[in-house]
């Protein structure tokens, strides 16, 4: 938990320089989704350690702002007797200080760490936003890691399917066409995407943590430290000037005199429209256009996810095959597996993959009611034994040379109560009813969302995530710009772009359900799509009420199954090869037992 001496040497400097506060994102200059140990500011101040959230420093009170996927472990992980949990959404921050704090209070922020839609609604709530260009954390965090500095590979065109002299050419007419000069590139993903790089900054996460500047003309200015070079030859560097990431902001202010420079401003840090501005020039607001170019894969893409799936498939088939035989054994000798014994079980088996290189996340392996925690990751202070009583839920995935992979199951080894079984029940109609569903071509994810929520709102249920979200082609697992939540997303899906489709349910001390499959969308009728599995794993039918499931959701469930069979059996040994035929038998079958 969080040690009052960090927040008191905190508010101390807050006093020195005359503030009344201080906000303390869970974020970097890139708005990674997972921040290097160095950039981690909310951790080391709050203790919580989840993907989204933010602080608020006041010299009396302390506020952690929280999505509804980390209310529970939020609580767990912060000292209640200092700081107050809220909802980051329901209760946003410039509302709560204009509701809460006198106008004109000085409040600190880093415009590195704020993208622009973010600031301009803080300037709504009536207090004195000021900029700090130092990092007033540094000086109160003795330990605090170094600078990740990881180094950098190359993506082979022939694994990428197209040149990045291609991608800047592609890049460069989408300025013209948008009457810019320059595009300030933040994103670590579009970056590694545009110049056909992968990083290791951060585990589990191949891109380089840099800034980029491109020019209408196609040319490039790629900010990045040098020390991370060493693995590129000339060729691929070809065409591209570098200099050290901190003259990024220098160099946009420099770039910037009578110019048109186009910034996304719900990802660029505010810093940078600060510097454009500064440098006489003006600014394009409208969305990076590598993200939406980046989104519809090519062809060598799409078969390069489809290949790494297979492969995928035959980890978690050996997984589960052994999960099946080891819990009941284990748990009867009173020697239980764990998650933690699970999912590193789960990792050994992957490795043995030929083109796998690292997880493509942290493993969720959750057993019970830690399942009701959405992105709960076990600890040796929380490590739950897998039993027949309880749901056991694991979301995993892995990084592979030509692809990323994404899924979840829920699984059961014993009779469960009637509740439990409704409710998986009712997570699992709602995955059939989206994942086989046709749609209008150009359709939004928030138009389809409802469709996996239906049955669950029949009970009075919700979850409280999104029910898909886009996947990088080994990149990042979570994808922009393609979403499917009840959040408007204003991107038409279209044929060649990747998704996740993950309804849920949670119960908070009791139980957890998630079903997840990567797909792909693909064309279908004349005008409209359809979904197209690429996640190749059995599907746990121990839990459903089959009276519940409809002919054609278990038509869905058998055909998917067959599928699964044939495309895995000839890939594992004798015996996961057994329990595969088992555990895809038609859902006729699997009901009798």
């Amino acid at each position: 938990m969080q040690h009052t001496s960090s927040l008191g040497a905190l508010r101390a400097l807050l006093k020195e320089r005359e503030l009344d506060g201080i906000i303390v994102p869970r974020a970097d200059a890139h708005q990674s989704e997972d921040c290097a140990a160095h950039d981690n500011k909310l951790a080391f101040i709050s203790g919580f350690t989840g993907s989204a959230g933010l602080a608020l420093i006041l010299a009396d009170r302390a506020l952690l702002f929280v999505d509804g996927r980390y209310q529970v472990q939020a609580r767990h992980q912060v000292n209640l007797q200092e700081f107050e949990i809220h909802h980051l959404h329901e209760e946003p921050l410039h509302l709560w200080l204009r509701d809460n704090l006198p106008a004109g209070k000085r409040i600190a922020f880093e415009p590195l760490l704020m993208v622009n839609s973010q600031y301009e609604s803080l300037r709504t709530s009536g207090c004195d936003l000021v900029a700090v260009d130092d990092d007033p954390l540094d000086t109160i965090w003795p330990d605090r890691p170094a600078a990740p500095c990881g180094e950098i590979s190359a993506m082979p065109d022939e694994i990428s399917g197209e040149s990045s002299a291609s991608k800047r050419d592609r890049v460069a007419q989408a300025l013209h066409k948008a009457g810019a000069d320059y595009l300030a590139l933040t994103l670590p993903d579009n970056i590694a995407w545009l110049l056909n790089v992968r990083g290791s900054d951060i585990a589990m996460n191949p891109v380089p943590h840099s800034f980029a500047l491109v020019s209408a003309d196609g040319g490039i200015e790629w900010f990045v430290a040098e020390g991370k070079l060493h693995n590129l030859d000339k060729a691929q560097l070809s065409g591209i000037s570098h200099s050290p990431m901190g003259e990024f902001l220098a160099r946009c202010q420099q770039a910037a005199a009578g110019k048109r420079i186009l910034i996304d401003a719900d990802s660029a840090p505010v810093a940078v429209r600060f510097a454009v501005e500064q440098g006489g020039g003006s600014v394009l607001w409208a969305p990076d256009p590598i993200t939406l170019i980046k989104s519809n894969k090519n062809e060598t893409e799409l078969a390069g996810y489809r290949d790494s799936h297979v492969e995928d498939g035959v980890a978690w088939v050996n997984f589960l095959s052994w999960l099946t035989h080891e819990v009941p054994l284990r748990e009867a000798a009173g020697n239980p597996v764990t998650e933690l014994e699970a999912q590193e079980k789960q990792l050994s088996f992957r490795q043995q993959g030929a083109t796998f290189t690292e997880q493509s996340f942290s493993t969720i392996s959750a057993a019970g009611s830690n399942a009701a925690m959405c992105h709960y990751h076990s600890s040796p202070e929380t490590n739950f034994a897998l039993t027949g009583e309880q749901f056991y839920l694991n979301d995993s995935g892995g990084q592979y040379i030509n692809g990323t992979t994404d899924a979840t199951r829920t699984l059961s080894f014993g009779e469960l109560d009637a509740t439990r079984r409704l409710h998986y029940t009712a997570v699992l109609k709602g995955f059939l009813a989206l994942i086989s569903l046709q749609f209008p071509q150009g359709t939004q994810g928030h138009q389809l969302d409802a469709f996996a929520r239906r049955p669950l709102w029949e009970l009075g249920l919700d979850y409280d995530h999104g029910t898909g979200h886009g996947v990088g082609h080994r990149l990042m697992i979570h994808e922009n710009p393609h979403r499917m939540a009840k959040k408007v997303n204003p991107w038409p899906m279209l044929p060649g772009n990747i998704i996740t489709i993950e309804p849920g349910y949670y119960l908070a001390d009791s139980h957890g359900i998630r079903i997840e499959n990567q797909v792909e969308v693909v064309a279908s009728r004349p005008g409209f799509c359809k979904f197209s599995s690429l996640t190749l794993i059995p599907i746990d039918l121990s839990a459903v009420d089959f009276d519940l499931l409809s002919t054609q959701e278990i038509a869905w469930l058998d055909d998917y199954h067959r599928q699964v069979r044939q495309t895995l059996s000839s890939r594992v040994g004798e015996e996961t090869r057994r329990w595969l035929a088992s555990a895809t038998e038609p859902a006729s079958v699997q009901r009798r037992r």
